[in-house]
């Protein structure tokens, strides 16, 4: 493939399969906590941050990332103890992060909206080598948590009072979920874009829950969605001179309808042969009221 000649490229690729990994690992948390767009609101609070990178002339992923981190700390917070007037809050809060965004990179020396576009859309050729040097770092953060905190996450997600029954730290797992998703809004912007990132969080774990219901199999098919929209995007955006993010975007919803017309006829055969009579023992079937393991949905 000719494509690999070229460094920019090669740097693309590797942001693509990160984001790809990244977005739908955290993405399963977010849909099962029913906060699916969570991801879109860090976005517009993150692009306050790429004003500011551009105004005080520092790297805009690393500001982004820290904006971004703030606003979902915020969010959180605003959950907690918003109650009747969180919705406003929070309305301010994303349009406030869209209006700073836009004034910074204006006022920033050479700063113009068409800077900010590549980071709204994402864009192949802008990929720098120290953004892939933050990216591979950011997203380790996201691989780490979201692998190893896994049991506890997506105890929170399910119900947050039994978690807190059984000892969990709730709070500050609900704000290390935020934080993870503020870095993978973060890790993808330079792809996908801020404002479709959320898709690519939201869309392949939904397209994953066509096929399977439990967690471990839900997250491996997700993964597996999102880097092969994210590399098939990357090559068709560089083939067709299309907009990647908007192109990955695309991919992710073919990818969910086709995954639907396949469940959709599966799904209802198994739903006839769980009608018919099993004929096992009374004393070896799973009891009405419970739930075999590897079916908890997720």
């Amino acid at each position: 493939m000719d494509l690999l000649n070229y460094a920019f490229m090669q740097r693309a690729l590797l942001a693509a399969v990160l984001v790809g990994i990244t977005a739908p690992a955290v993405g399963i948390y977010l849909v099962q906590r029913r906060q699916a767009l969570m991801g879109d609101g860090i976005g517009h609070v993150a692009m306050t941050g790429v004003g500011l990178g551009f105004l005080l002339s520092a790297s805009p992923v690393w500001m982004a990332t820290l904006v971004s981190v703030l606003g979902a700390v915020l969010m959180e917070l605003i959950r907690w103890y918003g109650r009747t007037r969180g919705d406003i809050a929070l309305a301010m809060l994303f349009y406030g992060g869209m209006a700073g965004g836009v004034l910074f990179i204006n006022i920033a020396p050479g700063g113009s909206n068409a800077n900010l576009t590549s980071y709204l859309f994402g864009s192949l050729s802008t990929v720098s080598p120290s953004d892939v040097r933050a990216i591979c770092l950011l997203a380790a953060f996201v691989v780490l948590v979201t692998l190893g905190l896994r049991r506890q996450l997506f105890a929170v997600s399910q119900d947050e009072e039994f978690a807190r029954v059984t000892g969990l730290p709730v709070r500050a797992l609900n704000l290390l979920t935020a934080v993870t998703a503020a870095v993978t809004v973060t890790v993808a912007m330079r792809v996908v874009g801020l404002l479709l990132v959320s898709a690519l969080m939201v869309v392949p774990v939904a397209a994953a829950q066509q096929l399977s219901r439990s967690f471990a199999a839900t997250f491996a098919i997700a993964v597996a969605i999102g880097v092969s929209v994210t590399i098939g995007g990357t090559v068709t955006s560089y083939y067709q001179d299309v907009p990647p993010g908007a192109t990955i975007v695309l991919l992710t919803i073919a990818a969910f309808v086709a995954l639907t017309a396949v469940a959709t006829p599966l799904a209802r055969r198994r739903a006839r042969a769980a009608a018919q009579p099993a004929g096992d023992p009374a004393e070896c079937a799973i009891p009405a009221g419970r739930t075999a393991p590897d079916e908890i949905g997720v």
